[in-house]
């Protein structure tokens, strides 16, 4: 049995539809990432899991036990918002405690679960400050310790790290996730941001217009996306309407403006429409006469990559290749582009 379950979940508000028939099961333990553009629903979900928000239809069950109808005090599940929520007059200390002391904990013993918490998130001698007396990543841990305090079967992650500067957010995304790891608790994420779900997640759920459009580990959505959506939100790509022609046993040929290219180990209806999914990264770039040749419209250095935008015989494409000391290619620059056979993910769907 699964350690939480989203059973046929739907969530309308008038007229309008935020969540379809959800079905979810997530393991204890797991980190789960809900993932999507705005209005996708993945922050109504969170809301009824939390119990901010009742479904219209479906069952939420927690460790085998209905909570659908469960007050939000009463699931004891930890919640951590965009905005921290911190009580600006008390310490962080005080504010770790909080939860407790609604819940009855004697004072002594709350408090000493509440520095334990601090020293967890690696803020024990920030102990005796007031939240302005912080910068932005130690209120979020201070919230984050709020919630783990009291021992939540369940923590739920409300775009955490999304004040952050980039530096901070990055360094956070690791802490936070070893932290999940060595807790063990289970953890729902929303977050719009793929690097977010991609590096952190066990599991991601890709949600557009109230539908999960793939649930997946972060490597086989990124390499294995089962549509165009997918494959263009998580992660960059070059999408490529293609015209499949007849080809060999095991090889199909596909035209692009006239343009044709083989795909080896494809077996393609001769007249079909398809979308060709092939990622910046898998692209090998050269100077010499080997590939598909292209023009350099646009260079930009990256740090570790190099990011460029090229004119193809397969229309404009984003290219990204690694840093290796060398000067990259400039604007004007012919260069020849070819890609490994698996390199390309098909698609039935124009996109």
């Amino acid at each position: 049995m699964s350690f939480l379950s989203l059973e046929s979940l739907n969530k309308e508000f008038g007229d309008f539809t935020a969540v379809k028939d959800m079905n979810l099961s997530i393991e204890q333990g797991e980190f789960i990432s809900l993932l999507g553009p705005s209005g996708c629903g993945k922050t109504t979900t969170l809301q009824m899991i939390a119990g901010l928000l009742t479904p219209t239809r479906g069952k939420i069950l927690l460790d085998g036990k209905d909570i659908t109808k469960t007050p939000p005090n009463k699931r004891g599940l930890g919640i951590v918002f965009q905005s921290y929520a911190l009580f600006p007059h008390m310490t962080a200390t005080e504010n770790v405690a909080f939860g407790l002391e609604m819940r009855g904990v004697g004072k002594v013993e709350r408090m000493d679960r509440a520095r334990a918490a601090l020293e967890q998130v690696k803020l024990g001698r920030f102990a005796h400050r007031y939240p302005k007396e912080m910068s932005g990543g130690q209120r979020q841990r201070v919230a984050l310790a709020r919630s783990l305090v009291i021992e939540p079967p369940v923590l739920l992650l409300d775009e955490p790290l999304s004040n952050l500067d980039a530096k901070l957010r990055e360094e956070m995304r690791i802490e936070l996730r070893l932290l999940q790891q060595d807790i063990g608790v289970t953890t729902i994420l929303v977050t719009h941001d793929q690097e977010e779900a991609l590096s952190m997640s066990d599991r991601i759920v890709v949600m557009r217009e109230g539908d999960m459009a793939q649930v997946a580990a972060p490597l086989d959505l990124y390499e294995r996306p089962q549509n165009t959506f997918v494959s263009g939100f998580v992660g960059k790509t070059n999408l490529i309407s293609a015209w499949a022609e007849a080809g060999a046993q095991g090889k199909s040929t596909v035209t692009v403006d006239g343009h044709v290219i083989d795909l080896p180990g494809k077996n393609l209806t001769e007249g079909e429409n398809v979308t060709l999914s092939i990622r910046p990264e898998k692209f090998l770039m050269s100077r010499e006469g080997r590939g598909h040749k292209v023009e350099v419209q646009a260079s930009i250095f990256m740090g570790a990559s190099w990011l460029y935008r090229v004119n193809s015989p397969m229309g404009e494409l984003f290219v990204t290749q690694p840093n290796n000391g060398a000067a990259g290619y400039v604007k004007g620059d012919i260069a020849y582009l070819s890609w490994p056979d698996d390199a390309v993910t098909l698609f039935s769907e124009v996109a």
